[in-house]
């Protein structure tokens, strides 16, 4: 039995318990955790790895990136702050947490060394974050005096929320010596079991410098909130008081408020999205107490996460409201940031030229997403460093306006997101990401071959729920009626959705699309004709492309718009390039139109003259 903070790491029976509840693990995850654990504190290289769980077997290192996204995902640890397993990028991976062995693990005789106290990884510095750190700072003055405080964190995937919280901590404990207790709600197990974070805080609270005065006062006023091992470690009189009850909030409650009397009391909870309604009614009961309190509650969540009548919505709003929470919702980082964000990973001043602002529109301003992609960079070598050795200089060996591939890190993150939404959702979403990163509901309810009214409200629906989609505005269509629009919140979005669906399935959309574009133009095709042909073209239609394209540029040849009509059919050749050779004639009859068109402006242009 290997131990690491309330994690145990069962090695004869090859499973893995937090707090006494078994965490499903499929074996090769469960093989890299567990050599990760048997060599704690050092570099274990990716060819180590590989070598050691796929002996004489070419295996791609991504794959090691995949698992371990996967075992953060169930330790609750995060890339960015790491409580467990540090990536070193092009090195490999270290495991940072502390290790307890054998009958040190097993045994439940004190009430403090049955779980180890973590070591704490170091603070990454963050940018931008500067006016949050501030609030934060005010607001943990303001606990410190006595004042209890509830503050929900808000921001979607990658933007900052954890390291933010690592920051205000580090930052914290300068200000004041002050009790941090830190718990991890999981999304596979966070509605199932009561408590969950709740009780994996009060763990590291009873592990922490702090513990042994947290379990008396446990074990004297809620003794049912001592974690298993320390409840067995005590002589059992208090907990005999209570046996066969349940946990009450209140006494748990009370004895926070009675720990927190000689210093702060730093309670945390990491993505209470995924909390149970037990979680959420303690964080309320702790908000709404009206005694004095060196108490402070710092939540993190996605924003706009889950439908309007949601337990964790309800309780967000009505403490705002009630002036006894407050919500910070983290946003993007600006251009400047990014480069400053750029400068701290490539550990230069001068980074090469143009990288910020290639990576400022491919990130949107996300913190991860500017990470995974600076190191997905390096990987495929559109950078590199000068020299052969770690201090040379990062140059630019390829240029940056190319538009590469989505790191497979970021798209699974991605995908994984969105495989937690319903097929109607998924569905919906798949549609919209056909057009562009907007996209109309009528262009939707087209695709999907369904009526747009009710396209509309479902759309509405998604964008007051999800924090990657929201509504726009309207359009109105030529036949006089409107159609709201709406834009996914970053463009990676948009392309995972596109590249998940089939080929076949997608040419059907675009196709559909495309003739509704037809019926709405109807007489006026011209208009939208570069519009129409994007989605034959899309659907590997080439011959109605070509088409649309060459009748657009008739109407712009009769309007006299040479110079329109000259850009229309070269993009109809272009299409015409790819038809068979049974339809090579129509290229030919392009090409013939384009030499007209020509003659005619310069005919035009000689005439002005």
């Amino acid at each position: 039995m290997k131990q690491f903070d309330s994690f145990r790491l069962d090695t004869s029976n090859e499973c893995l318990w937090n707090s006494g509840v078994q965490i499903p693990l499929p074996p090769k995850p469960f093989a890299i955790l567990r050599y990760l654990v048997e060599n704690p504190g050092r570099l274990i290289t990716h060819d180590e790895l590989l070598d050691a769980l796929w002996p004489e077997t070419y295996v791609q290192p991504q794959v090691l990136r995949t698992y371990m996204l996967e075992l953060r995902k169930v330790l609750g640890d995060d890339a960015g702050a790491p409580r467990f397993i540090q990536t070193l990028p092009k090195r490999g991976y270290c495991f940072v947490a502390a290790v307890v062995e054998g009958a040190e693990a097993r045994s439940g005789a004190s009430l403090r060394t049955s779980i180890p106290n973590p070591i704490s990884p170091p603070v990454p510095a963050i940018v931008d974050r500067e006016e949050e750190i501030c609030r934060l700072r005010a607001l943990f003055e303001l606990a410190a005096g006595g004042q209890r405080q509830v503050v929900f964190i808000a921001g979607g995937t990658g933007i900052g929320k954890t390291a933010l919280l690592d920051a205000f901590l580090s930052d914290a404990q300068a200000l004041a010596p002050a009790i941090v207790a830190r718990g991890q709600c999981l999304e596979a197990i966070g509605r199932k079991e009561e408590y969950y974070p709740v009780m994996e805080a009060l763990s590291q609270l009873c592990a922490s410098p702090d513990g042994e005065r947290a379990c008396r006062i446990l074990a004297r006023m809620a003794p049912l909130w001592l974690p298993a091992p320390m409840r067995e470690a005590t002589n059992g009189s208090a907990s005999a008081t209570h046996a066969g009850t349940e946990r009450l909030p209140g006494e748990l409650c009370a004895a926070l408020e009675e720990l927190a009397i000689e210093k702060p009391l730093l309670l945390v909870f990491e993505d209470v999205h995924w909390a149970d309604e037990s979680t959420l009614g303690l964080i309320s009961a702790l908000a709404r107490r009206r005694t004095p309190s060196r108490l402070m509650v710092l939540a993190t969540s996605r924003p706009q996460e889950g439908s309007a009548d949601q337990p964790l919505k309800r309780l967000k709003q009505d403490l705002v409201m009630r002036r006894l929470g407050i919500e910070l919702e983290l946003q993007p980082l600006d251009r400047q940031a990014v480069a400053q964000l750029l400068v701290r990973e490539l550990k230069q001043e001068d980074i090469p030229p143009g990288l910020d602002e290639f990576m400022y529109k491919r990130s949107e301003g996300n913190p991860l997403f500017v990470i995974t992609m600076l190191e997905h960079l390096i990987t495929q070598r559109y950078l590199v460093r000068e020299g052969t050795d770690q201090s040379g200089r990062w140059k630019q060996r390829t240029p940056f306006d190319m538009d590469p591939d989505l790191p497979d890190e970021l798209s699974r993150m991605i995908e994984m997101e969105i495989e937690r939404l319903s097929p109607d959702d998924q569905r919906l979403l798949e549609a919209g990401s056909l057009i562009n990163v907007a996209f109309p509901a009528w262009a939707v309810a087209a695709a999907l071959e369904e009526d747009t009214p009710e396209i509309e409200e479902a759309c509405d629906e998604l964008a007051h729920r999800l924090h990657f989609v929201r509504r726009a505005g309207q359009d109105e269509l030529p036949d006089g009626t409107r159609s709201a629009f709406y834009v996914f919140a970053h463009g990676l979005y948009r392309e995972v959705l596109y590249q998940r669906q089939s080929l076949s399935r997608r040419a059907r959309r675009h196709t559909r699309i495309a003739e509704r574009l037809g019926e709405l133009f109807a007489g006026r095709e011209a208009n939208v004709a570069q519009e129409m042909a994007m989605h034959y073209e899309a659907a590997g239609n080439w011959s109605r492309a070509a088409s649309v394209l060459r009748s657009a540029a008739w109407q712009a040849q009769q309007r006299r718009a040479h110079g329109e009509a000259a850009a229309l059919l070269e993009h109809a050749l272009r299409a015409a390039e790819n038809l068979s050779d049974v339809e090579a004639g129509v290229a030919r009859e392009i090409r013939s139109d384009l030499v007209a068109v020509r003659e005619s402006t310069q005919a035009s242009s000689a005439l002005h003259e």
